[in-house]
Protein backbone atom coordinates (compact mmCIF):
# COMPACT_ATOMS: atom_id res chain seq x y z
CA UNK A 1 0.00 0.00 0.00
CA UNK A 2 1.19 3.53 -0.99
CA UNK A 3 2.74 5.44 2.15
CA UNK A 4 -0.42 8.18 3.07
CA UNK A 5 2.46 9.57 5.63
CA UNK A 6 3.89 11.63 2.31
CA UNK A 7 0.73 13.11 1.74
CA UNK A 8 0.27 14.25 5.40
CA UNK A 9 3.87 15.69 5.36
CA UNK A 10 3.01 17.31 1.35
CA UNK A 11 0.13 19.33 3.50
CA UNK A 12 2.04 20.24 6.39
CA UNK A 13 4.64 21.19 4.43
CA UNK A 14 2.06 23.17 1.86
CA UNK A 15 0.68 24.83 5.33
CA UNK A 16 4.15 26.42 6.51
CA UNK A 17 5.77 27.53 2.63
CA UNK A 18 2.68 28.39 1.11
CA UNK A 19 0.46 29.46 3.85
CA UNK A 20 -2.31 27.78 2.44
CA UNK A 21 -5.82 28.13 4.25
CA UNK A 22 -7.81 25.42 5.94
CA UNK A 23 -10.48 25.26 2.98
CA UNK A 24 -7.28 24.77 0.53
CA UNK A 25 -5.78 21.69 2.56
CA UNK A 26 -9.02 20.09 2.45
CA UNK A 27 -9.67 20.28 -1.45
CA UNK A 28 -5.94 19.17 -2.02
CA UNK A 29 -6.02 16.39 0.57
CA UNK A 30 -9.40 15.02 -1.33
CA UNK A 31 -7.17 15.18 -4.46
CA UNK A 32 -4.49 13.19 -3.27
CA UNK A 33 -6.19 10.69 -1.35
CA UNK A 34 -8.42 10.18 -4.41
CA UNK A 35 -4.69 9.61 -6.43
CA UNK A 36 -3.30 7.68 -3.35
CA UNK A 37 -6.45 5.08 -3.25
CA UNK A 38 -6.23 4.51 -7.09
CA UNK A 39 -2.64 3.80 -7.04
CA UNK A 40 -3.31 1.30 -4.53
CA UNK A 41 -6.57 -0.44 -5.80
CA UNK A 42 -6.02 0.33 -9.90
CA UNK A 43 -2.58 0.43 -10.57
CA UNK A 44 -1.12 -1.46 -8.39
CA UNK A 45 1.66 0.66 -6.99
CA UNK A 46 2.94 0.49 -3.41
CA UNK A 47 5.87 3.06 -3.61
CA UNK A 48 6.02 6.45 -4.94
CA UNK A 49 8.94 5.61 -6.76
CA UNK A 50 7.00 3.95 -8.88
CA UNK A 51 5.79 6.77 -10.25
CA UNK A 52 6.04 7.25 -14.19
CA UNK A 53 4.37 9.80 -16.43
CA UNK A 54 2.30 7.06 -18.08
CA UNK A 55 0.65 6.47 -14.81
CA UNK A 56 -0.03 10.13 -14.19
CA UNK A 57 -1.80 10.28 -17.76
CA UNK A 58 -3.51 7.24 -17.06
CA UNK A 59 -4.67 8.29 -14.20
CA UNK A 60 -5.45 12.20 -14.58
CA UNK A 61 -7.55 10.55 -18.38
CA UNK A 62 -9.30 8.16 -16.18
CA UNK A 63 -10.46 10.52 -13.88
CA UNK A 64 -11.49 13.35 -16.75
CA UNK A 65 -13.85 10.41 -18.47
CA UNK A 66 -15.08 8.98 -15.23
CA UNK A 67 -16.07 12.07 -13.16
CA UNK A 68 -16.60 14.50 -16.67
CA UNK A 69 -13.93 16.85 -15.18
CA UNK A 70 -14.02 19.98 -17.62
CA UNK A 71 -11.21 21.65 -18.46
CA UNK A 72 -10.93 23.84 -15.43
CA UNK A 73 -11.78 21.22 -12.56
CA UNK A 74 -8.94 18.96 -14.84
CA UNK A 75 -6.25 21.58 -14.12
CA UNK A 76 -6.89 21.87 -10.27
CA UNK A 77 -6.58 18.05 -10.21
CA UNK A 78 -3.30 18.94 -12.00
CA UNK A 79 -2.00 21.71 -10.34
CA UNK A 80 -2.69 19.97 -6.58
CA UNK A 81 -0.57 16.62 -8.45
CA UNK A 82 2.10 18.50 -9.72
CA UNK A 83 2.38 20.26 -5.94
CA UNK A 84 2.61 16.52 -4.51
CA UNK A 85 5.04 15.45 -7.14
CA UNK A 86 7.22 18.43 -6.60
CA UNK A 87 6.92 17.72 -3.01
CA UNK A 88 8.01 14.24 -3.34
CA UNK A 89 10.94 14.81 -5.47
CA UNK A 90 12.55 17.34 -2.54
CA UNK A 91 11.92 14.30 -0.27
CA UNK A 92 13.99 11.96 -2.79
CA UNK A 93 10.87 10.25 -2.86
CA UNK A 94 10.90 9.84 -6.48
CA UNK A 95 13.73 10.16 -9.07
CA UNK A 96 12.13 12.12 -12.61
CA UNK A 97 11.35 15.59 -12.38
CA UNK A 98 7.51 14.56 -12.97
CA UNK A 99 5.68 17.72 -12.28
CA UNK A 100 7.51 19.57 -14.97
CA UNK A 101 6.63 17.11 -17.32
CA UNK A 102 2.58 17.54 -16.66
CA UNK A 103 0.98 19.41 -18.66
CA UNK A 104 -1.84 21.73 -17.69
CA UNK A 105 -4.96 21.82 -20.06
CA UNK A 106 -5.58 24.61 -21.96
CA UNK A 107 -8.41 27.27 -21.36
CA UNK A 108 -10.78 29.52 -22.68
CA UNK A 109 -10.37 33.03 -21.08
CA UNK A 110 -13.40 33.05 -18.79
CA UNK A 111 -15.05 36.81 -18.67
CA UNK A 112 -17.06 37.48 -15.52
CA UNK A 113 -20.25 38.82 -15.54
CA UNK A 114 -20.68 42.35 -14.08
CA UNK A 115 -23.45 45.01 -13.42
CA UNK A 116 -23.71 48.65 -14.71
CA UNK A 117 -23.15 51.65 -12.58
CA UNK A 118 -26.90 51.95 -12.33
CA UNK A 119 -28.02 48.00 -11.45
CA UNK A 120 -25.38 48.60 -8.36
CA UNK A 121 -27.13 51.77 -7.38
CA UNK A 122 -30.54 49.84 -7.39
CA UNK A 123 -29.14 47.42 -5.54
CA UNK A 124 -27.29 49.78 -2.91
CA UNK A 125 -30.75 51.89 -2.66
CA UNK A 126 -32.94 48.99 -1.59
CA UNK A 127 -35.15 50.11 1.64
CA UNK A 128 -33.88 47.64 4.48
CA UNK A 129 -35.33 49.42 7.03
CA UNK A 130 -34.35 50.86 10.57
CA UNK A 131 -34.00 47.86 12.78
CA UNK A 132 -30.85 46.26 13.72
CA UNK A 133 -30.91 43.33 10.91
CA UNK A 134 -31.55 45.99 8.59
CA UNK A 135 -28.91 48.72 8.61
CA UNK A 136 -26.29 45.56 9.14
CA UNK A 137 -27.84 44.45 5.66
CA UNK A 138 -27.85 47.60 4.19
CA UNK A 139 -23.60 48.34 5.66
CA UNK A 140 -23.02 44.75 4.04
CA UNK A 141 -24.33 45.31 0.81
CA UNK A 142 -22.59 48.88 1.07
CA UNK A 143 -19.00 47.61 2.43
CA UNK A 144 -19.39 44.98 -0.31
CA UNK A 145 -18.78 47.07 -3.67
CA UNK A 146 -16.64 49.51 -1.66
CA UNK A 147 -14.03 47.57 -0.64
CA UNK A 148 -14.62 44.73 -3.49
CA UNK A 149 -14.41 42.15 -1.07
CA UNK A 150 -14.48 38.31 -0.97
CA UNK A 151 -17.50 36.44 0.88
CA UNK A 152 -15.12 34.72 3.19
CA UNK A 153 -13.04 38.41 3.80
CA UNK A 154 -16.45 40.24 4.60
CA UNK A 155 -17.47 37.58 7.03
CA UNK A 156 -14.14 37.63 9.04
CA UNK A 157 -13.84 41.58 8.94
CA UNK A 158 -13.10 42.08 12.39
CA UNK A 159 -13.49 45.74 14.65
CA UNK A 160 -10.14 45.81 15.26
CA UNK A 161 -9.15 46.12 11.66
CA UNK A 162 -11.36 48.91 10.95
CA UNK A 163 -10.67 52.52 10.40
CA UNK A 164 -13.81 54.79 9.37
CA UNK A 165 -12.10 58.13 10.44
CA UNK A 166 -9.55 57.14 7.67
CA UNK A 167 -11.93 55.09 5.41
CA UNK A 168 -10.12 51.99 5.36
CA UNK A 169 -9.83 48.41 6.70
CA UNK A 170 -7.63 45.64 6.93
CA UNK A 171 -8.54 41.75 5.69
CA UNK A 172 -7.05 38.73 5.41
CA UNK A 173 -7.63 37.23 2.43
CA UNK A 174 -6.25 33.93 0.38
CA UNK A 175 -3.24 32.18 1.70
CA UNK A 176 -4.05 33.97 4.93
CA UNK A 177 -2.37 37.24 3.39
CA UNK A 178 -3.05 40.42 4.48
CA UNK A 179 -4.28 43.57 2.58
CA UNK A 180 -5.68 47.29 3.30
CA UNK A 181 -8.73 47.81 1.52
CA UNK A 182 -9.97 51.28 0.85
CA UNK A 183 -13.88 52.24 1.82
CA UNK A 184 -15.53 55.15 0.39
CA UNK A 185 -18.29 57.69 1.97
CA UNK A 186 -21.01 56.26 1.28
CA UNK A 187 -19.84 52.44 3.17
CA UNK A 188 -18.59 54.28 5.97
CA UNK A 189 -21.60 56.03 6.57
CA UNK A 190 -23.56 53.05 6.65
CA UNK A 191 -20.93 51.22 8.63
CA UNK A 192 -21.33 53.71 11.37
CA UNK A 193 -24.33 54.18 11.60
CA UNK A 194 -24.57 49.85 11.74
CA UNK A 195 -21.81 49.86 14.22
CA UNK A 196 -23.77 52.83 16.82
CA UNK A 197 -27.41 51.84 16.37
CA UNK A 198 -27.27 48.21 15.20
CA UNK A 199 -24.44 46.01 16.52
CA UNK A 200 -24.77 46.69 20.18
CA UNK A 201 -28.51 45.37 20.52
CA UNK A 202 -26.88 42.35 18.35
CA UNK A 203 -24.38 41.79 20.73
CA UNK A 204 -24.56 38.53 23.59
CA UNK A 205 -21.84 37.48 25.81
CA UNK A 206 -20.28 35.19 23.07
CA UNK A 207 -20.32 37.88 20.59
CA UNK A 208 -16.73 37.84 19.02
CA UNK A 209 -14.71 40.74 17.12
CA UNK A 210 -16.17 39.90 14.05
CA UNK A 211 -17.85 43.35 12.65
CA UNK A 212 -21.02 41.37 10.77
CA UNK A 213 -22.76 39.27 13.71
CA UNK A 214 -26.24 37.59 13.33
CA UNK A 215 -29.34 37.87 15.72
CA UNK A 216 -27.69 35.56 17.89
CA UNK A 217 -24.25 37.84 18.40
CA UNK A 218 -22.77 35.08 16.25
CA UNK A 219 -20.66 35.62 13.30
CA UNK A 220 -22.15 35.62 10.00
CA UNK A 221 -22.04 32.78 7.50
CA UNK A 222 -21.22 32.46 3.90
CA UNK A 223 -24.08 31.35 3.26
CA UNK A 224 -26.38 34.14 5.41
CA UNK A 225 -24.52 36.61 3.31
CA UNK A 226 -25.39 34.64 -0.09
CA UNK A 227 -29.11 35.15 1.69
CA UNK A 228 -28.29 38.90 2.23
CA UNK A 229 -27.83 39.66 -1.72
CA UNK A 230 -30.09 37.19 -2.91
CA UNK A 231 -32.93 39.43 -1.05
CA UNK A 232 -31.05 42.68 -2.00
CA UNK A 233 -31.20 41.53 -5.64
CA UNK A 234 -35.09 40.21 -5.47
CA UNK A 235 -35.76 43.60 -3.53
CA UNK A 236 -34.41 45.47 -6.48
CA UNK A 237 -35.99 43.77 -8.96
CA UNK A 238 -32.83 43.36 -11.43
CA UNK A 239 -33.95 40.19 -13.24
CA UNK A 240 -30.37 38.30 -13.04
CA UNK A 241 -28.51 36.06 -11.18
CA UNK A 242 -27.03 38.55 -8.30
CA UNK A 243 -24.29 36.59 -6.08
CA UNK A 244 -21.83 38.25 -4.27
CA UNK A 245 -18.83 38.23 -6.04
CA UNK A 246 -20.83 39.67 -8.98
CA UNK A 247 -20.27 42.91 -6.46
CA UNK A 248 -16.27 42.11 -6.55
CA UNK A 249 -16.38 41.89 -10.53
CA UNK A 250 -18.53 45.27 -10.72
CA UNK A 251 -15.91 46.69 -8.24
CA UNK A 252 -12.90 46.07 -10.32
CA UNK A 253 -14.27 46.42 -14.09
CA UNK A 254 -15.80 49.83 -12.65
CA UNK A 255 -12.81 50.93 -11.39
CA UNK A 256 -10.93 50.06 -14.48
CA UNK A 257 -13.45 52.23 -16.55
CA UNK A 258 -13.10 55.28 -15.01
CA UNK A 259 -9.43 55.27 -15.62
CA UNK A 260 -7.85 53.33 -12.35
CA UNK A 261 -3.96 51.64 -12.72
CA UNK A 262 -4.54 48.04 -13.33
CA UNK A 263 -1.79 47.13 -10.54
CA UNK A 264 -3.93 49.41 -7.79
CA UNK A 265 -6.49 47.38 -8.92
CA UNK A 266 -4.53 44.46 -8.10
CA UNK A 267 -3.39 45.36 -4.67
CA UNK A 268 -7.13 45.97 -4.03
CA UNK A 269 -8.51 42.89 -4.95
CA UNK A 270 -5.53 40.87 -3.22
CA UNK A 271 -4.51 39.39 -6.45
CA UNK A 272 -1.04 37.33 -6.42
CA UNK A 273 -0.73 37.53 -10.13
CA UNK A 274 -1.59 40.60 -12.46
CA UNK A 275 -2.64 38.04 -15.01
CA UNK A 276 -5.83 37.26 -12.72
CA UNK A 277 -6.60 41.31 -12.53
CA UNK A 278 -5.96 41.34 -16.77
CA UNK A 279 -9.64 39.65 -17.26
CA UNK A 280 -10.79 42.88 -16.52
CA UNK A 281 -9.65 44.53 -19.49
CA UNK A 282 -11.15 42.14 -21.54
CA UNK A 283 -14.37 42.67 -19.58
CA UNK A 284 -13.94 46.65 -20.35
CA UNK A 285 -12.95 45.94 -24.18
CA UNK A 286 -16.04 44.21 -24.50
CA UNK A 287 -18.78 46.65 -23.15
CA UNK A 288 -16.72 49.14 -25.17
CA UNK A 289 -17.20 46.67 -28.46
CA UNK A 290 -20.69 46.07 -27.84
CA UNK A 291 -21.35 49.85 -27.31
CA UNK A 292 -19.19 50.57 -30.52
CA UNK A 293 -21.68 48.12 -33.00
CA UNK A 294 -24.79 49.35 -30.78
CA UNK A 295 -24.51 53.58 -31.55
CA UNK A 296 -21.96 53.49 -34.63
CA UNK A 297 -23.58 54.04 -38.00
CA UNK A 298 -20.91 51.31 -39.72
CA UNK A 299 -20.34 49.12 -37.17
CA UNK A 300 -22.41 46.40 -38.96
Amino acid sequence: MIDRCRIEECLAWQALEKGHAANSQLANRLVMERFAGWLDQTAGVSDWRQLTLPLLQAYLAEQKERRKLEPASLKLEIVVLRNLLRFLKKEHAIQPDLAELLELPRLFRYLPETLTVSEVDALLEVEWGNEPLGLRNRAIMETFYAAGLRVGELVTLRLEHLDLREGAARVIGKGNKERLVLIGGKACAALDEYLRAARPLLVTPRTGGEVFISRRGRRLTTARIWQVVKDAARRADLGKNIHPHLLRHSFATHLLSRGADLRIIQELLGHANISTTEIYTHVEQGRLRAIHQQFHPRAR
